[in-house]
């Protein structure tokens, strides 16, 4: 699981805003800069969660998002669409003999082709996930200040 410290910053009985800040996480990430999760480019980001540990404005809590999940997406956003432009060029270098055409031409042209249904598979099921709560991050638990 990866989590992250946070502060609420305001709170519901139904949904909590946590500010965090950006961690080595975020930083090595190449969807950094247009992440969802946060809606401008500084350090902070706001989450809004449900609350379901019952915060209050002020409190310190940890958010996680579940790992396995975040890899699926990964796999799905990056690898995906290179499998299908590899899986085009190949129906294209095969088909090309056939149709006695340039087998450049025809390979390229099917690369892009499946590449660009790959994209459009993402999308229809980019709708579908971001409804489910898996994708979602969530409170884990509130952290105790340290006792003086």
């Amino acid at each position: 699981m990866i989590t992250e410290d946070g502060i609420v910053t305001h709170a519901t009985p139904e949904t909590a805003w946590i500010k965090t800040t950006r961690s080595a996480a975020c930083e090595s990430c190449s969807s950094k800069d247009s992440c969802d999760v946060s809606h401008h480019p500084s350090e902070e980001m706001t989450v809004i969660l449900p609350n379901t540990l019952g915060v209050i404005k002020g409190d310190r809590v940890i958010v996680g998002i579940n790992s396995a999940p975040m890899l699926f997406l990964s796999f799905l956003l990056y690898v995906f669409p290179i499998i299908l432009l590899i899986i085009g060029a190949l129906i294209g270098d095969t088909l090309a003999p056939v149709l006695e055409m340039n087998r450049s031409a025809l390979s390229m042209g099917f690369g892009f082709l499946l590449f660009a249904v790959a994209f459009l598979i993402i999308r229809k099921k980019q709708a579908g996930m971001s409804k489910k709560d898996k994708y979602k991050p969530f409170l884990v638990r509130k952290r105790i200040p340290p006792s003086s």
